[in-house]
């Protein structure tokens, strides 16, 4: 991690008074600000773990500004990270809003050499993870995040696009390896091992984090992931599509920070999502002032996990019926009654372990967010350490058909134990109907599973 990084000589990392003198000299921004440069406010609001990000308003508008550290600015100067990761961040902005226009913001200005992307500015949007820690309901999200997924996944992916073309798209984002390898680091290895990184509610998850440490069986489902993850190119994903990359109102649904994109799993991001709704679904128990006050809130993420599944499958399925352009599944080869009934039936195979794929992509970002780097509000915003993590005595998932069961107040060793379970199994078990009814928890394995 140590090693040093080029920089562009032009490259400077811009505060207050820089900022301002830069804007000055983009037309299109000064438009959009209005008012006299002296008169523009400049606010860093980067709350993040990579980047530098600024609001920026004048007389007429806004502008937020998004610039690269050389580093990573969780770590510190000790981590380098490459400045290139703009350029991905933009090339994948670029992408996301001719494949789902209206979702990503759009895109002013962009500066490779400074690293810096000047875009729109989202208000009254609300960081979706803070709105859902205050049980804020969010009625449009599945169905947008839902549309977004299915269009950005599918139309780059082999079913959508020829081959060349898919290889060229591929090729065009292999350099971003370097997040890649953040990745495959902080999810897929370093929280089932001693890491320097890693860090967890200590004592209280000391065992846990042990056993994980020592469970074999789920080494080899979490490194087959990982496998999946560097070398399944399936499409172009955002690579980092949790709640606190999302922007919402009551009406509108926007995705932003997607400088972990590259051609990956489609499971990564639909998993993403339904990770970080699990995570807040676990930790509503520890933001309650009275048992049960939050029980209807909990019922509305769970109901929302199911939404955004069958909804993305039902769109990812409509694209595919309707856009059967790749060379992958030529309808040469499907032709007729029958060749168009066994296409629709291995349409459905494919999103079957799609689903498989997304489970359990969606546990090693529950584990990855509670045993390693880069902790989930949802979770660290409870001040009660034993409230946040003392080990729950659940009932096993056969007696919980009671509609009276939910979980107990120990939101970070039951998401855990959630996270633990096979997928495969998960998914046998979940079919679309059987997902989590309103005072149900997801399926969790007992102690024999």
């Amino acid at each position: 991690m140590t090693q040093a990084i080029p920089i562009d000589s032009a490259y400077r990392p811009l505060a207050e008074p820089i900022l301002v003198a830069y804007l000055t000299t983009i037309p299109a921004v000064v438009e959009i600000l209005g008012g006299a440069p002296a008169e523009w406010s400049v606010r860093e609001v980067g709350d993040g773990n990579l980047n530098l990000v600024f609001i920026v308003k004048g007389g007429r508008g806004g502008v937020a500004v998004k610039q690269a550290l050389p580093y990573v600015r969780l770590v510190g100067e000790s981590w380098p990270s490459p400045l290139s990761r703009a350029h991905f961040e933009h090339l994948a902005l670029t992408e996301q809003a001719r494949l789902a226009p209206g979702v990503p913001p759009r895109v002013h200005h962009y500066d490779a050499a400074m690293a810096l992307i000047v875009m729109e500015l989202l208000e009254p949007h609300l960081i979706m993870r803070r709105g859902m820690i205050t049980a804020i309901v969010h009625p449009e999200f599945p169905r947008h995040i839902a549309q977004f997924m299915a269009r950005t996944l599918y139309f780059t992916s082999d079913l959508a696009l020829r081959a060349a073309e898919k290889k060229q798209r591929i090729a065009a984002f292999t350099g971003n390896f370097a997040l890649c390898k953040i990745t495959e680091d902080l999810i897929f290895t370093e929280p089932y091992m001693l890491a320097a990184n890693n860090r967890w509610t200590s004592p209280e998850l000391d065992d846990i984090a042990a056993a994980f440490r020592e469970d074999l069986d789920l080494h080899v489902a979490i490194s087959r992931l990982k496998l999946a993850f560097m070398r399944a190119p399936e499409a172009m994903i955002h690579g980092d599509l949790h709640t606190g990359s999302i922007m919402v109102t009551s009406t509108e649904t926007r995705v932003i920070d997607p400088e972990f994109a590259f051609y990956g799993p489609m499971g990564f991001d639909v998993g993403a999502v339904i990770a970080n709704l699990l995570l807040n679904f676990f930790a509503q128990a520890g933001h309650e002032s009275q048992k049960g006050e939050r029980d209807a809130y909990r019922a509305w993420v769970l109901q929302s996990v199911r939404d955004v599944w069958t909804l993305f499958r039902a769109e990812f399925l409509r694209l595919w019926r309707e856009n059967p352009t790749g060379d992958a599944y030529p309808l040469a080869l499907f032709a007729g009654a029958r060749g168009a009934a066994r296409l629709e039936v291995e349409r459905q195979v494919f999103l079957d372990r799609l689903l498989v794929d997304t489970l359990g992509f969606a546990g090693a970002k529950m584990i990855r967010r509670i045993l390693g780097l880069a902790h989930n509000l949802d979770l660290e915003s409870i001040a009660d350490r034993g409230r946040r993590a003392a080990p729950a005595n659940d009932p096993p998932c056969s007696s919980r058909a009671n509609s009276s069961w939910r979980p107990r107040a120990s939101p970070a060793s039951t998401t855990l134990r959630t996270a633990r379970s096979n997928p495969e199994i998960v998914a046998e078990r979940i079919s679309l109907s059987a997902m989590p009814g309103e005072n149900e928890a997801p399926w969790a394995p007992s102690s024999s599973s």
